[in-house]
């Protein structure tokens, strides 16, 4: 008869594997480093998770929980402008950065290969979504409105990344921030 796989060493082993992958990101993801860095075995990833593609899967859902538990702390019931700003600047702070390169990551690779993600990567941008239209009280946001709030700020990420200008970026947002305000 078959053990069935013990949840809380999954879960262990979930939340390691995801401390892993947001430290060194997808990009060549193997399974024999990646059992050596969390002091398991190839063997036992595959029990828990059953196959590489299944634990990548559970590994992003965890750090999409994570970030997503992270960022509601911080702007819960604001304005949309002032979550606007709130989340400017929480993704902007050093500590955010390994979560955000996981996700341009993530972002890439389901644009070149969708069949690896259940849902083509949308639960990328639904999530966020979802998030904008149910948490501001004082001024809900509708679906336009946020989907050019989550695109503005992933552009104006992306070019902070790339192009290290931090004061020309933040006008920007501070600048949409302005536009919604009227």
């Amino acid at each position: 008869m078959a053990r069935t796989p013990d949840p809380d060493r999954r879960a262990r082993v979930l939340a390691d594997a995801t401390d892993y992958v947001l430290a060194h990101g997808l990009a060549g993801l193997s399974l024999r480093p990646l059992a050596a860095a969390l002091g398991t075995s190839t063997r036992m990833l595959l029990y828990d998770f059953g196959d590489k593609q299944q634990l990548v899967a559970a590994t992003l859902a965890e750090a999409r929980r994570r970030l997503a538990e992270l960022f509601t702390q911080h702007i819960e019931g604001a304005s949309r402008t002032e979550t606007l700003s709130a989340m400017w600047t929480w993704l902007t702070a050093p500590e955010q950065q390994p979560y955000l390169q996981l996700f341009f990551e993530i972002h890439i690779d389901a644009m070149a290969h969708p069949e690896r993600y259940p849902d083509g990567g949308r639960g990328l941008i639904t999530d966020w979504l979802g998030f904008f239209t149910s948490t501001n009280r004082d001024q809900p946001v509708d679906r336009t409105t946020a989907t050019l709030m989550i695109a503005t700020v992933r552009g104006l990420l992306l070019d902070r990344f790339l192009t290290h200008d931090h004061e020309r970026t933040h006008q920007a947002l501070e600048h949409l921030a302005a536009l919604l305000a009227d």
